[in-house]
């Protein structure tokens, strides 16, 4: 299925586009929050060639779709009226059940962005780091200057990132969230911090620090300044609330920040990096075969977000975590378990989608792993488990540490370069040869070979949302050159006002029948007529712009209403020259009418056709 068609099939299944509130993407899912979940058809949902499952969490409705979710959410964007709830912040019906939940969506919302951005930068840094102890290029060099600010300057700038989508998510004014964050880090103020001299503000102590790679302050700072601009834009006048709201904001805001805001937020990253290394030292073996087993729990539940600002608050506060070496052992475990069943399977679905899971695993993506191999087969998810434990334990015993961030996966490996690597390199070769074995050698329950009947009754059952895309064809009733409906100088056609489809600029006089049907139409002056085809698709073919002036003239009516033809069979003739001599546009739209009740017509993409070629695709 295309992307295009996968895309209609997927608002179709979750209850239309007026059941969805809000829509955005990360890694590997759709993330929905609809009005009403019980008008998706989530059955037939997961029975959609090219969505792997389906999760309901946190308030959203996931649709799995693995790393092609970025194209299919740009198709869903082009074909409908929803908005990137990303871009445009929304969160209409976003109501999580209980505390957890609700802090869940507010750090996948505010992480899950610019995660890609933490990733890319950490693995570079981490090379950096690989070729300047190999003596490869010198620290003082030009080279490593422009190298080491290309792979610092997201984690320097952190809360500039965090204030772009903490405004999103807390609909506040993203460019004063910019401005909140910029002061947080302007130079004068990096500058102040390594002072001897105390700063106060209006007579009260401001305790200085470094803000750079910070995480809490910033979104508790765009937090209450979402909460101050509401409140002033609920008296000031509209003339110049545009002015006044952003002045008060930064006036309240910035200095209440590095009063109060900032302080708190540092004492609260300090406390969760302090907590998590005590609890580490206690025991790292314990630690590691705990963190190994149980996180891609975490991520089935979608509570592995909780984590990530632990992971940034041990980086920027103590320049090492040791939490993300133990988690590539978890993620090659599931890589390990999806090899062995892409080895051992007979199922060629299964070993198809087991062999792009492993590539995907493998470089830190287990969504598609997970939800559509090892959890649905279970004991493989299980032997994972165990795996990821075993190879967490060796790598937190080793001491390893992550120098900066990334997602845990082979690509991360230069950024766990120094203490404790080759302990890294043994627990996730140990975790995912494990996972391997244990799956070729205990194996698992084959999954039973799909059939379209099964399919067919899982997805209607209690629904009348369709499950399989029927189509029709129908062909060029002309000779001629194919161009877009939009070039015709008409606005009722070229707008799509009448209907999909498409022009043809004709060679020949003859007009054939497009389809099998009835014609429903002709025209008194015979310059259009319409035909119902047999599977119920509506179609008028307009001969020229205007010519209904010519008042029958140049034109031969051959069929009449309510005529059976036939798919091919001539319908009228036109004196082709005679209508361009008397100076009428002879391109001829070819219209599907009822075009609403499909879920799409997709067109020729040839330039010349000749009459019986394909034309149009009408998917049902």
């Amino acid at each position: 299925m295309s992307n295009q068609d996968l895309s209609k099939q997927i608002i179709t299944l979750v209850g239309g586009e007026d059941n969805v509130n809000s829509v955005f993407h990360c890694a590997t899912r759709l993330r929905f929050k609809l009005k009403d979940s019980s008008k998706a058809n989530k059955a037939a949902l997961e029975k959609t060639p090219g969505v792997i499952t389906v999760v309901e969490s946190s308030g959203q409705f996931q649709v799995v779709i693995g790393n092609n979710v970025s194209q299919v959410f740009e198709q869903i964007m082009k074909e409908t009226s929803l908005q990137d709830a990303e871009k445009s912040g929304s969160d209409e019906g976003s109501e999580s059940t209980g505390v957890l939940g609700k802090a869940v969506d507010i750090i996948s919302s505010i992480f899950s962005p610019i995660l890609g951005a933490l990733a890319g930068a950490g693995i570079l840094k981490g090379l950096l780091a690989l070729i300047l102890s190999l003596e490869w290029i010198s620290a003082t060099s030009g080279t490593y200057m422009i190298l080491n600010a290309a792979s610092d300057s997201v984690f320097y700038f952190l809360p500039v990132f965090l204030a772009v989508t903490a405004a999103r998510k807390f609909k506040a004014n993203q460019f004063v969230s910019l401005a909140v964050a910029g002061a947080l880090i302007y130079p004068k103020v990096i500058e102040a911090v390594g002072s001897t001299d105390p700063l106060n503000f209006l007579g009260i102590k401001i305790v200085l620090i470094n803000y750079s790679s910070s995480v809490i302050p910033i979104i508790l700072a765009v937090w209450v300044q979402s909460y101050v601009e509401r409140w002033f834009r609920s008296f000031i006048h509209e003339s110049v609330r545009n002015i006044l709201v952003p002045m008060f904001a930064l006036l309240i805001v910035i200095p209440l920040t590095f009063l109060a805001f900032g302080p708190v937020g540092s004492l609260i990253s300090d406390g969760l990096a302090s907590g998590y290394t005590w609890l580490y030292n206690l025991s790292p073996l314990v630690a590691g075969a705990i963190a190994g087993a149980f996180w891609q729990v975490f991520v089935i539940f979608g509570v592995h977000w909780g984590f990530v600002p632990i992971m940034l608050s041990n980086i920027a506060t103590l320049g090492q975590d040791t939490m993300l070496p133990i988690l590539s052992a978890a993620v090659l475990s599931q890589a390990g378990a999806v090899f062995g069943v892409f080895l051992k399977t007979r199922n060629t679905q299964l070993k198809a989608l087991a062999g792009s899971s492993t590539l995907s695993a493998v470089f830190g993506i287990t969504e598609p792993t997970i939800y559509g191999v090892t959890l649905k087969l279970k004991k493989p998810f299980i032997y994972a488990c165990i795996s990821g434990a075993i190879g967490g334990a060796i790598i937190a015993s080793g001491g390893a540490r992550a120098l900066s961030f990334s997602l845990p996966g082979l690509l991360a490996l230069p950024t766990y370069f120094g203490t404790g690597f080759i302990w890294v390199v043994i627990g996730i070769l140990v975790a995912f040869v494990l996972a391997a074995v244990l799956v070729l050698v205990l194996g698992y329950q084959e999954p039973e070979a799909d059939t379209g009947a099964s399919a067919n009754a899982a997805g209607t059952a209690g629904h009348t949302a369709p499950t399989v895309i029927a189509k029709e064809l129908v062909v060029s009733p002309l000779v001629g050159t194919l161009q877009p409906l939009k070039s015709l100088p008409d606005e009722a056609f070229a707008s799509g006002a009448m209907g999909q489809g498409i022009v043809i600029e004709p060679s020949s006089g003859r007009l054939t029948s497009p389809v099998s049907g009835t014609v429903t139409t002709v025209f008194p002056t015979g310059h259009a007529i319409g035909i119902t085809s047999d599977h119920g698709a509506e179609l008028l073919i307009h001969i020229g712009v205007n010519t209904v002036k010519l008042k029958g003239q140049h034109f031969n009516k051959i069929a009449k209403e309510g005529d059976r033809v036939e798919q091919g069979q001539l319908l009228l003739e036109f004196d082709l020259d005679a209508i361009r001599a008397a100076g009428f546009v002879t391109a001829t739209p070819v219209i599907v009418t009822n075009s609403a009740q499909y879920l799409d017509v997709l067109k020729s993409t040839g330039t010349e056709v000749n009459s019986g070629d394909l034309l149009l695709t009408l998917i049902r």
